[in-house]
């Protein structure tokens, strides 16, 4: 299958390392103007040119802004006034007592992984349904759906973008726009590594490491092991392309069959 987005301008939020970086480089090479984003002017150039090095001939824009707080939002919008594809990526994660969580880091785990989605749809959705062509994503988890005991707060907010995403596919329906969710397994990144090392002993090497992770706290995975964020990267930039026209206000596994089941 040959993918081409040649013409088409994509925003991938928090795209400077991860699962951001990789669908980054995913929709370059399918050929659209890439905007790569983060808080830090620096890391975002950084980024940019790696994907640069990466993608012979990519357009790769910079667009360095904390997208939590709606002043983030208001200067890509200035900087990026119509996108083709929003793909919202931007989140945070980390574990916590449930009993321990504050309202404060309630409200941040809100703001940054629901709000600041929200923000963008709100104000890129009214361009592409006019356009009657556009693309809308959700970077969620498995966690949506399968609550981890030592992370409630982070479930909660991707369980938010589930509904967020079937809600905004509504909105456009009919219009030749597309609104999904991708529900992304435990994937390996250097976050998850440290996360990894918070539930197991330090000591490990890094592959026996994994492993005791995904037996001790996945072990419903089938995959068994953690997912790379290309693999991620693929199933967004499948979603991007004309071939899924017909794919709308669905929640898309890349999970490695670790959720039994999705909810309706």
């Amino acid at each position: 299958m040959h993918i081409d987005l040649s013409g088409r301008t994509a925003l991938v939020t928090g795209s400077t390392q991860g699962i951001g970086a990789a669908i980054a480089t995913g929709l370059a090479r399918s050929g659209a103007h890439v905007a790569v984003n983060g808080r830090s002017r620096s890391s975002v150039e950084a980024a940019a040119d790696k994907l640069r090095g990466e993608v012979d001939g990519a357009r790769v824009t910079s667009v360095a802004a904390d997208l939590s707080t709606e002043e983030g939002a208001a200067r890509v919008v200035d900087l990026l006034p119509e996108v083709d594809i929003l793909v919202n990526n931007l989140g945070i994660f980390g574990t916590r007592p449930a009993l321990e969580i504050t309202d404060e880091e309630w409200r941040r785990y809100f703001e940054v992984n629901v709000l600041a989605a929200v923000r963008l749809t709100r104000a890129y959705l009214p361009g592409m349904m006019a356009r009657s062509w556009g693309r809308v994503q959700y970077i969620a988890s498995d966690s949506a759906v399968v609550t981890p005991a030592e992370m409630i707060h982070y479930g909660v907010s991707k369980t938010a973008l589930l509904a967020v995403s079937r809600g905004f596919a509504k909105e456009a329906a009919g219009t030749g726009v597309t609104v999904n969710s991708v529900i992304a397994g435990p994937t390996h990144t250097g976050g998850v590594e440290d996360f990894v090392y918070e539930l197991v002993d330090r000591e490990l090497p890094w592959e026996e490491a994994q492993r005791e992770f995904m037996r001790r706290h996945r072990p419903q995975s089938l995959l068994q092991r953690l997912i790379e964020p290309e693999e991620i990267a693929n199933m967004v930039v499948y979603l991007s392309s004309p071939y899924a026209s017909a794919t709308t206000g669905g929640a898309l596994r890349v999970d490695g069959g670790y959720v039994d089941a999705i909810l309706p």
